[in-house]
């Protein structure tokens, strides 16, 4: 199966075929040796992380490497140039992607805004005093809000299979989404206990998914019909 250069298997540094308990394993190791405290350095454990939360969960490993596996197919042998595409095939090819992009992806964005863009302020107003039985009512209110929008978000991924020409970037767009939903669990959990590594790792992943999403904007440009 031909992979992309951002690979997961090739961050775990595992094969495809793969046990869960050897990338269970290869995931600790790296972990281990790229931490922070170790003298690693956070992009690297980002990378780590975004690779187990995928290969790690059998429903997305699945999802992942169905996507992978068409997007191969997809592609010409090598020195063998494309079939020529019918003018009209091509046309519903194009409406088919167009379709996506305004029924999928338009309302997944304009969601996904809604809980990336407010999380600083929603942060800082925290931050004031976390303590606060108040100011962690509002936090607690803008995470439950924001989840609702997550499952808003899932039912709009699942209703309707990524065209073939955009196969990348529906991947992308899911490491993303998987990106939020993970953040949105981790500052969950430090509203229950106050640990702060958890609003650390909340932290992280949502300024990773930030990033993301601009990337999928400038790459949504780049498709435009």
């Amino acid at each position: 199966m031909a992979r992309t250069s951002a690979d997961h298997y090739t961050t775990l540094g595992v094969s495809p075929g793969a046990t869960t308990a050897e990338i269970k394993a290869a995931y600790r190791s790296l972990v281990k040796r790229h931490h922070p405290d170790a003298g690693g350095d956070q992009s690297t454990i980002l990378a780590l992380n975004a690779a187990w939360e995928v290969l790690g969960d059998g429903e997305r490993r699945r999802h992942y490497d169905h996507i992978a596996g068409a997007g191969a197919a997809s592609r010409p042998a090598a020195g063998r140039a494309p079939a020529p595409r019918h003018r009209g095939a091509g046309a519903a090819s194009d409406q088919e992607l167009l379709g996506w992009l305004q029924q999928v992806y338009a309302p997944i964005d304009r969601l996904l805004g809604q809980v990336i863009n407010p999380f600083p302020a929603q942060l800082r107003a925290l931050a004031a005093d976390p303590y606060d039985d108040g100011l962690m009512e509002a936090f607690c209110a803008f995470l439950g809000q924001s989840m609702a929008r997550m499952e808003k978000v899932e039912v709009l991924y699942r209703s309707r299979v990524c065209p073939a020409a955009a196969r990348g970037f529906g991947l992308s767009l899911y490491h993303c989404l998987s990106l939020v939903k993970d953040a949105l669990v981790e500052l969950e959990r430090y509203t229950m206990g106050y640990v702060d590594s958890y609003l650390h790792d909340g932290k992280e992943m949502l300024r990773e998914a930030k990033r993301r999403r601009s990337l999928l904007k400038e790459e949504r440009r780049r498709l435009e019909l």
